[in-house]
């Protein structure tokens, strides 16, 4: 009778070696050979550094694809176990119509969203910012409102000044249809000169941002969840724990509501 031999379990499933292997490869990646997972019923976006258009970036470069992007919103749309969407923007702006192509999924999902801006929203970053139907920034984190540019080779005829106009006019009327922010205020913030050592526009920091009209409120992640928790109609099998305890605007300055 032949004795049956047992196969040796392969690295990475339960074995002590496959569980250092992965220790190894979190430190590496995230800094902390532990990393917290959670079951949620949202899904998380970030945007951060420089958001890449048609054109590769080079690899030094921290980048947002759009083309890695707009598949995770389609999935998101999609998927009937996700209620919604947080987005959260660490960016120094970028490509503007892969920018304006990301603010315009964002906008069009039937899905509850959310945005947070942390550390920048810069740019392009503030169409994507209030994409999203409730929009909160940081108290420290900056927006910078500016004209356009434009790379490459510049033809100087009156034709390029009406091309740049148009594309800043489309960058302005999204920003004024999903924003409180009037148009003449913003098209001020964007001219504005003396502000910038070598540049034309304005950095909005934190309040100033809501101020005019430009953000929903303050907040941080707390703010964030809870409001995009507030959004979702609660379903009978969820934890109470998972709905949180605070109701969405119900945090002074950070709950003001878009009207």
């Amino acid at each position: 009778m032949r004795q049956a031999t047992r196969r040796p379990s392969a690295p990475g499933r339960g074995t002590p070696g496959g569980a250092g292997r992965a220790a190894g490869q979190n430190v590496v990646e995230f800094g902390t050979p532990d990393v917290a997972t959670a079951e949620s019923r949202f899904h998380t976006l970030v945007v951060v550094g420089q958001i890449e258009g048609h054109i590769t970036l080079p690899a030094q470069n921290k980048t947002t694809k759009y083309e890695h992007v707009i598949p995770q919103l389609v999935a998101v749309e999609e998927n009937p176990a996700i209620d919604g969407l947080l987005v959260v923007l660490n960016t120094v702006g970028g490509d503007v119509e892969a920018g304006l192509a990301l603010a315009e999924t964002i906008a069009s999902l039937s899905k509850p969203t959310v945005s947070l801006v942390l550390g920048g929203g810069h740019s392009i970053g503030a169409p994507i910012a209030v994409a999203a139907r409730r929009s909160f920034i940081a108290p420290s984190a900056t927006m910078t409102i500016h004209p356009i540019r434009m790379n490459g080779l510049v033809i100087g005829v009156p034709q390029t000044y009406e091309y740049l106009d148009k594309m800043q006019d489309r960058v302005i009327d999204f920003v004024v249809r999903h924003s409180r922010i009037p148009r003449a205020r913003l098209r001020e913030l964007m001219f504005q000169t003396g502000e910038l050592a070598r540049d034309v526009g304005t950095v909005l920091v934190g309040k100033d941002a809501v101020a005019c009209g430009l953000i929903d409120a303050v907040g941080g992640l707390a703010d964030a969840l809870d409001a995009l928790r507030g959004m979702v109609p609660s379903r009978p099998e969820d934890d109470p724990r998972d709905r949180g305890t605070r109701a969405p605007g119900d945090g002074g300055e950070h709950g003001e509501k878009r009207p």
